[in-house]
């Protein structure tokens, strides 16, 4: 059996009429048909050609006839497995399923002077094994926890991080690429018989560079799911519309979902909303901005049409700092991802943009994690819970219901109890240290890492890895 995750019981959120969504639907087909994506790999176009497409190979533009591209969406399953390493942590993608995964940070963030500085190989561990303990989280995301780690080149990094990831948790990943790098990557999930979902990210606007190619097309021969997601800004890399950029995206990440059906009909994708506007002041994506809620709560209702799984980032913020902006800015951006239908929400641990993670952070987000999960599984409605005879046999007052079976049994069940949060009277929380929710996060992460061991690695299975890294090392470290 799956992780559960949370199941959304509530109706999904609905910011677009069915003419709106049509409209779109349409306009990103005039896009792919006559503007066409632009794919810097000549064994893609050549796949392009083989199947219809009109490929002009001097400048790389491939335009897709409406009809292929139609079909490439209904081959596309709506949901699949991930099976992890521990089976009992797989995750089956797709339907009213909703899983957290977390967001990537360069560095790991100083909680004194709030710089940004690199992580050690321990801290990196420290960090996988308090994501691996923390029970609203299921997914590990790409270049996660952190993008670089002291000792490990730059060209390693992807490698590396995969490796640690299989070796301190037992959760599936999906991670990304760089010269080459999935093929290790690839192997490495063969070796410790799980999956692994891969990244074809197209470049806004409208094109795939080679490695992404590279990437999407040996992802889909071995059969690995792949995510799609174009990190393009509005008003820079897209229109400065919502509805525009919607299009722009919806044309870019469908050229990728083409050529990953080609290669192999029925190809397991996700597509991630990584939308963010910019700021024309300053030139910088506005990271947890309301706009952005509003782009992703449309792009769930245009991809719950097209019955494909769909992730959208919901961990990065404007705040250098784990503070009040931090906190609204990440959940009110997740709050709406949960109620648009997407099925993961990248937010545990993510600060500033892609610039810092840390593991307190990931252990207040659990928190907020489990209460959006409990609002979408929504309430249950019976005679038991609605309980008019129990309210006839109580009465008025003095009479109460502390003492009954019914608040016994439902006390928990329609509850939910944050483990990083102040929730004492005022006189308690004196008499108990005046602490805050930070310092009640830094309680629990020492908890975590004293107590939580992650599942080992086989001897045979992490020998293997290291083998396969060795001589990834000997190829990147040769360049």
């Amino acid at each position: 059996m799956p992780l559960k995750g949370f199941t959304r019981n509530i109706p999904p959120l609905h910011v677009l009429t069915d003419e709106q969504i049509d409209a779109i639907h349409r306009a990103t087909l005039d896009v792919l048909e006559n503007t066409g994506i632009r794919f810097e790999n000549d064994k893609a176009l050549h796949i392009f050609k083989k199947n219809g497409c009109i490929v002009n190979f001097d400048d790389k533009r491939v335009r897709f006839p409406s009809y292929l591209v139609e079909e490439m969406l209904r081959m596309c399953p709506s949901s699949f497995t991930m099976r992890s390493r521990n089976k009992k942590h797989s995750v089956r993608i797709g339907g009213n399923t909703l899983y957290f995964s977390d967001m990537p940070g360069e560095g790991i963030l100083d909680l004194k002077t709030w710089e940004v500085r690199k992580a050690t190989r321990e801290e990196n561990r420290e960090a996988l094994t308090v994501l691996d303990a923390l029970e609203n989280f299921h997914i590990l995301c790409s270049y996660t926890p952190y993008f670089e780690i002291e000792g490990v080149i730059p060209a390693m990094s992807i490698p590396e991080s995969v490796a640690a990831k299989m070796r301190y948790s037992t959760k599936v990943q999906w991670t990304g690429y760089q010269n080459g790098c999935e093929i290790y990557n690839i192997e490495m999930a063969k070796a410790t018989d799980q999956d692994i979902m891969g990244l074809g990210l197209p470049s806004a606007p409208l094109t795939y560079y080679s490695d992404a190619c590279e990437s999407t097309i040996r992802y889909a021969e071995a059969d690995f799911p792949i995510n799609f997601a174009s990190g393009c800004m509005m008003g820079g890399t897209s229109p400065a519309t919502i509805a525009g950029t919607l299009v722009s995206f919806d044309a870019e990440v469908i050229g990728g979902i083409v050529l990953a059906q080609l290669v192999k009909p029925g190809a397991k994708v996700v597509v991630e909303d990584t939308i963010l506007p910019m700021d024309m002041r300053t030139g910088s994506p506005v990271f947890g901005s309301i706009t952005a809620a509003l782009h992703i709560a449309a792009f769930g209702q245009v991809w719950r049409r097209y019955q494909i799984p769909t992730f959208a980032d919901s961990g990065w913020t404007n705040s250098k700092k784990i503070d009040y902006q931090d906190g609204y800015e990440k959940s009110i951006t997740s709050l709406v991802i949960a109620l648009s239908g997407c099925n993961v929400a990248n937010f545990f641990g993510g600060v500033y943009g892609e610039l810092a993670f840390h593991p307190l952070q990931a252990i207040l987000d659990d928190d907020v994690a489990g209460m959006i999960g409990k609002f979408i599984e929504g309430l249950t409605v019976n005679d038991e819970t609605i309980a008019a005879d129990l309210i006839g046999e109580i009465g008025p007052i003095p009479g109460h219901f502390l003492i009954t079976e019914h608040t016994r049994k439902y006390f928990d069940k329609e509850g939910f109890f944050p483990r990083a949060a102040d929730q004492l009277p005022y006189e308690e929380w004196r008499e108990k240290g005046r602490k805050d929710a930070l310092e009640l996060a830094q309680e629990r992460m020492a908890e975590i890492l004293r107590t939580h061991r992650c599942e080992p690695l086989p001897e045979d299975q992490d020998r293997e890895i290291e083998q396969i890294l060795n001589t990834a090392r000997k190829v990147y470290e040769n360049k």
